[in-house]
């Protein structure tokens, strides 16, 4: 498995991008709490895809993705914060694993790599969020971040039912 950052997507093979439109369809069905609400349509998913392309080529995104045999594994993203009082931190961003890679510590890798990168660029700090009670909020805290606290009625789930988020934040030093 290799971890790489993706700069543009638009330079990048088709089947990659049709890979992470598969990825993020398949994620979304199962379950997970990633801003899209089912049914959810891979037209959707490519629309999505082309946002993040815009991000990427103004520089306010990074993408890594786990890759194998050419086969998306995993993602996460960081977004930069752009405000002028802000440029000390960045926000993590859709870390997803293939529901067929779950398990093999992918998840860990991708995040180790992101911290990394954003240390790398300047930033000292870390936000994100989260359903509370998931394995990604049990993931974070192994990983060293913090929860701050939780919200309730914060985002409607895949199926549209309001549910609570918790919030998470890690200083780099």
């Amino acid at each position: 498995m290799q971890i790489i950052e993706l700069t543009d997507l638009s330079s990048s093979d088709p089947s990659l991008k049709n890979g992470l439109a598969l990825q993020l369809k398949r994620c979304v069905d199962l379950g997970a709490s990633i801003g899209f609400i089912t049914p959810f349509s891979e037209r959707e998913s490519r629309y999505y895809w082309d946002s993040v392309e815009t991000d990427l080529n103004q520089g306010g995104r990074i993408l890594l993705l786990a890759t194998e045999n050419q086969q998306v594994l995993g993602t996460v993203q960081l977004s930069f914060c752009d405000k002028k009082n802000g440029r000390h931190r960045a926000e993590v961003e859709k870390l997803m694993v293939h529901p067929d890679a779950r398990g093999l510590g992918i998840a860990g890798k991708l995040m180790h790599q992101i911290e990394a990168l954003a240390k790398s660029r300047g930033r000292t700090l870390l936000i994100l969020d989260t359903l509370t009670d998931s394995l990604a909020a049990n993931l974070y805290l192994k990983l060293g971040f913090l929860r701050v606290g939780e919200i309730p009625d914060f985002a409607l789930s895949t199926e549209g039912e309001l549910e609570a988020t918790c919030v998470f934040y890690k200083q780099l030093v």
